[in-house]
């Protein structure tokens, strides 16, 4: 089995990190073989002193951060961990702001790459060499990288569909609800267009909802918090996002929602509770005004398609003179 290292190198939010543990389980369990064996390696409180990473023994790390460092040196221990890595055959993976922690030690020069939009410019500036797109994530060699939220369960569904051959890449398509994939070619909903650079001060506020999925800010919150007034911000919102604070905070938690729905067994009801809403009903009604249907609708149509899966005749063996690529 190859080994795959999970690295998170601050307290941001999980669920992009799960993005990529989901779909590696989910492989395994539809490969004649399970193939992966994945292991979370570190969630420190200090960025920029990870523990000592054995990372010849992986096959592939994905690091996830959700900012940059504050300054050039302070990836200067995750670099010092990367030492043993093959440059060539290793697979390295920035999830969320991972590239701003990648890019400083040329692990990305001469490849796309992608970040959160919000700091896309930053590192275009401070790493020349790499190319940096505002795409929803880009697979090049064996580089990859992707924005936050869900936008790593569509690179490592994308990523092991390269792999494995086009067959699984339905399957896990399927096995997780996917209307439909995104692709590399998909840019980030993030900035509105002709809004310009995003202000650091939304920057922040994005990022200190993402961390608050569970127990929502209010928007006087969250404007004291990043240093505005709730005028400005909403104004930020409306020059950048096209929408307001609270609109687009309750969408991040719907998303959140609806991963947990088609991912994981807790009840519909412990799954309300954990993205920020009071009750059953409250959640209920959120999810079907947004996604027009109810959460227990979401989960008959994940579990349709397990159904659909899990019995479906075996296919034939495939000629061993083809290719799935």
């Amino acid at each position: 089995m190859e080994r795959i290292g999970l690295l998170a190198l601050d307290q941001g939010p999980w669920l992009p990190l799960a993005g990529v543990r989901d779909a590696l389980h989910a492989a395994n369990a539809l490969l004649d073989v399970p193939h992966y064996a994945v292991e979370v390696l570190a969630t420190s409180p200090n960025p920029g002193d990870p523990q000592s990473l054995p990372v010849q023994a992986w096959s592939a790390l994905f690091v996830s951060a959700s900012r940059p460092p504050e300054d050039q040196d302070a990836s200067l221990a995750l670099q010092r961990a990367l030492a043993d890595l093959d440059p060539v055959h290793g697979v390295l993976a920035g999830v969320d702001a991972g590239s701003a922690w990648l890019a400083p030690g040329g692990w990305l020069d001469g490849h796309r790459c992608t970040i959160q939009a919000a700091y896309a410019d930053a590192l275009g500036i401070r790493q020349p060499e790499c190319l940096v797109s505002r795409n929803v994530f880009e697979l090049d060699r064996t580089r990859l990288s992707c924005a936050g939220g869900t936008a790593s369960l569509d690179m490592t569904i994308t990523w092991l569909g390269r792999r494995h051959g086009h067959q699984l890449l339905g399957q896990l398509t399927q096995w997780f609800g996917l209307d439909r994939l995104r692709t590399p070619e998909d840019r980030q909903p993030v900035s509105h267009p002709g809004s310009g650079r995003m202000s650091p001060k939304l920057a922040d506020a994005l990022a200190l909802m993402q961390a608050n999925i569970g127990e929502p800010l209010s928007t006087n919150d969250i404007a004291e918090l990043v240093g505005v007034s709730r005028r400005q911000l909403e104004r930020l919102f409306r020059q950048h996002m096209d929408t307001l604070p609270s609109r687009w905070y309750l969408e991040q938690r719907l998303a959140r929602a609806q991963v947990l729905l088609r991912q994981s067994s807790q009840s519909i009801l412990q799954i309300g509770l954990s993205c920020g809403f009071n009750s059953g009903a409250h959640f209920s009604n959120a999810y079907r005004g947004y996604f027009g249907r109810t959460p227990r609708e979401e989960r008959t149509v994940r579990s349709a398609a397990w159904w659909s899966q899990s019995h479906a005749p075996l296919a034939a063996p495939s000629n061993p003179g083809t290719s799935d690529e």
